[in-house]
Order: C-alpha cells, then sequence, then structure tokens
C-alpha cells in the first residue's frame, strides 16, 4: 500500500530521516514505536504531505509518488491527490471547536469532495454511530471528553474513504479510560481491513499491531511482530 524508499529529511542542519525505507501492507495495523525525537512523528508527516522531505520517494498504492524537493513545498496537486488517499488522526483532534461532531465529519465531505449536504449528513452520522457517538451528533468539542473527541477525528478521517489511516500517538494525551476507548475503535477498523500506521509510545496499542517497527536516531532499528 505505501512503500518508503531512502527517505532523507533535515530540520535545518539536523537530520531528522536519514534514509529511511519502509513498506505497509494493505489491510495491515502497523505501529512505529522508539524514543521521543527518533523521528517518528516526522515520518508519518512526510507520508501525509505535511512535511516536505529533502531525498527519496514515498509511493502510495503504486500510482502517486511524493519525491524528494531538497526541502521546497510539495507540489500543491500532489497534496490535494494524497490527502483524499490518506487520513490522518493527531494527538490534539484538531477538531473545528465551533462545529458540533456531526459538522466535523461532514467538513471533508462537503469541502473537499463535493458531497450534497444531505449524502454527508447520512455518511457522518453513520461514522459517528460506528464509533459509538450516536448520542452527541450535535455536541460542541469543549463538551466532549479526550476519548470521545479523538474518535469524532477518526470517523472525520474516515469520511473521506481513506485507503490508509495515519495516526500520530492518538493515545498519548488520553486517560486509561479513555485509551480503552479509541483502541476499540482502531481494533475494530482492522477487522474490517482498513490499512493503518499508528506511531505510539503505548506498548499496549503497539501490541495490537501486525507489525512493529522501531526508530531510532532517524532510522529504523528492527522490525518484527509485536512479541
Amino acid at each position: 500500500m505505501i512503500r518508503i524508499s531512502n527517505l532523507v529529511k533535515y530540520h535545518g542542519k539536523t537530520r531528522i530521516l536519514n534514509g529511511v525505507s519502509l513498506e505497509f501492507s494493505p489491510g495491515q495495523l502497523t505501529a512505529i514505536v522508539g524514543p521521543s525525537g527518533s523521528g517518528k512523528s516526522t515520518l508519518l508527516r512526510c507520508i501525509n504531505g505535511l512535511e516536505p522531505f529533502h531525498a527519496g520517494e514515498i509511493a502510495i498504492d503504486e500510482t502517486l509518488k511524493l519525491q524528494g524537493t531538497n526541502g521546497s513545498p510539495l507540489p500543491v496537486n500532489s497534496l490535494i491527490e494524497v490527502r483524499h488517499t490518506v487520513g490522518m488522526v493527531f494527538q490534539q483532534f484538531n477538531l473545528f471547536p465551533h462545529y458540533t461532531a456531526l459538522q466535523n465529519v461532514m467538513a471533508g465531505p462537503r469541502h473537499a469532495l463535493g458531497q450534497s449536504k444531505a449524502a454527508a449528513t447520512k455518511a457522518a452520522a453513520e461514522l459517528l454511530d460506528r464509533v459509538g457517538l450516536s448520542r452527541f451528533y450535535n455536541a460542541k468539542p469543549g463538551t466532549l471528553s479526550g476519548g470521545q473527541q479523538q474518535r469524532v477525528a477518526i470517523a472525520r478521517a474516515l469520511a473521506v474513504k481513506p485507503s490508509v489511516m495515519l495516526f500520530d500517538e492518538p493515545t498519548s494525551s488520553l486517560d486509561p479510560a479513555m485509551v480503552a476507548e479509541v483502541v476499540a475503535v482502531m481494533r475494530d477498523l482492522a477487522r474490517d481491513g482498513q490499512t493503518m500506521v499508528v506511531v505510539t509510545h503505548d506498548d499496549d496499542l503497539a501490541r495490537e499491531a501486525h507489525i512493529v517497527h522501531r526508530m531510532e536516531a532517524g532510522v529504523i532499528v528492527s522490525s518484527g511482530s509485536p512479541e
């Protein structure tokens, strides 16, 4: 589903990613673990086009390719294609605070895909039902718990029907009870064959993965089963 070849990324003169090569298989949940500052989140942001990279290539679904630009911004057309294909769930939720849960989930289909209001509303309601939030269609993010907000964020990412879902430390700001809510949703997505890549410091979440890659100092130092 995703093939990363010799990815190099600098922040200033510091080399953050040092020739990373990885493949993520369709239908699998992949975890990327390692110490803070090892390049995990930067790698995820490069896949979604949020960070330009200096050298290497990212191929998504064999047809969509991002090339290193020596740190210059990526072409806008490529970014639009990537974000129709790759969904992103952030550590801090990043929901629109003035929108209800339903409106947050509708935003992508309405504004990026041009869906009608009726179609987007129906699809958003179904996704909120899927993540266990059928009673919270009209709730604003400020009235929801952290776990509920993260589940809205997952529904919002799913709304554009991405081939791949990226999760950047999705449970790190949640208490244990809320972590269980989010992990249950991710487990359900994995059973349905959704391709997912998660950056995490949570060993319990990493144990849900089909394969785990460990990063240190911008390189992959080991790969294998969660065990």
